[in-house]
């Protein structure tokens, strides 16, 4: 049996039929929505973790191709997952950068909110703080493709937590007003984390753009502040 098949098996084992018939609404797979037509087998992020921290080591990149171009959505999460793992487990700088190499021509796939999300900062965005490669984000900030463009400022969380601010707030503004509320989330979201870090940052910066951001993205990043912060963010008395 092909380690593919093994991978496709061991998740339809996971597989539950309520989640199945719940996800493709939580995604948003609907005509004209930006999960369109996306498939799901019902299967739970622990159990695809755990799936993929069985397998990482057994597949190859080229059987990871196979599974991250598939139709059905925890196939590719799970390829991802394992991407992660590959990334997180090896020193070796060759290998990394083959790691990169496969996750930028495969972003294709990296095509729901979950996927970009929990994986970029792990892999791509720890790798461009580590080799000073902000440029790979920066490119990717101004791709006209959405999931790209949240791809770029997700992967600055690993910035954040190195306490670093000054890529997040770059590609934050770069695509302030960007028209999806997705974009308005994670813009809110990455806000929100720099704040949790460093709030004199987060009220310098919310001091400055706060009346033009998209309300989505205000109420994200004042999410955290006092009621009082927030009322006066929210009422414009700053």
């Amino acid at each position: 049996m092909s380690i593919i098949k093994e991978i496709h098996e061991a998740l339809a084992v996971l597989s539950i039929p309520e989640k199945a018939a719940f996800f493709p609404k939580f995604f948003k797979t609907g005509k004209g929505e930006y999960g369109e037509g996306d498939l799901f087998l019902g299967v739970k992020v622990p159990d695809q973790r755990a799936v993929a921290k069985e397998y990482y080591t057994k597949i190859s990149l080229k059987e990871l191709s196979e599974l991250l171009s598939s139709k059905y959505h925890e196939h590719r999460l799970t390829a991802l997952l394992i991407l992660i793992f590959k990334f997180e487990k090896t020193k070796d700088k060759t290998v990394k950068d083959e790691i990169i190499e496969f996750y930028l021509t495969h972003l294709q796939f990296v095509n729901n909110w979950d996927l970009v999300d929990s994986t970029c900062y792990k892999i791509l965005g720890r790798y461009a703080f580590e080799y000073e490669r902000e440029d790979l984000l920066k490119k990717l900030s101004d791709s006209e493709e959405m999931w790209h463009k949240r791809i770029a400022v997700v992967g600055t969380m690993h910035y954040i937590k190195k306490d670093s601010f000054d890529l997040t707030k770059e590609l934050v503004t770069k695509n302030l007003n960007h028209p999806h509320d997705l974009m308005h989330k994670a813009n809110g979201w990455l806000l929100r984390e720099m704040g949790q870090k460093n709030e004199k940052e987060l009220i310098k910066y919310l001091d400055q753009y706060y009346k033009e951001m998209p309300r989505t993205c205000l109420r994200y990043a004042i999410e955290k502040q006092d009621e009082e912060v927030r009322q006066n963010y929210l009422k414009g008395r700053i």
